[in-house]
């Protein structure tokens, strides 16, 4: 699933795909909002994305369905 965070006052947003579901991604950001904690997530290749809780500006919780890729019969 791709996760898009938005930072104030920063141009790009940080952009990763990661294996936890949906639920456990809005989950780890309520809750790292509402105590004003680290927002912590793992992407799919193991890395470790922290951003602090009062530095997020948006956050996309992409779907968790895989999309095709490739040529399809026209």
């Amino acid at each position: 699933m791709d996760i898009e965070l938005g930072i104030r006052n920063v141009a790009r947003a940080v952009t990763f795909s990661t294996e936890e579901s949906a639920d456990a991604v809005n989950a780890a950001i309520s809750t790292a909002v509402s105590e004003d904690k680290p927002i912590v997530l793992n992407d799919d290749k193991g890395r470790r994305i922290i951003v602090p809780a009062g530095a997020l500006g948006y956050a996309i919780v992409g779907s968790e369905t895989k999309h095709a890729v490739g040529f399809g019969a026209l």
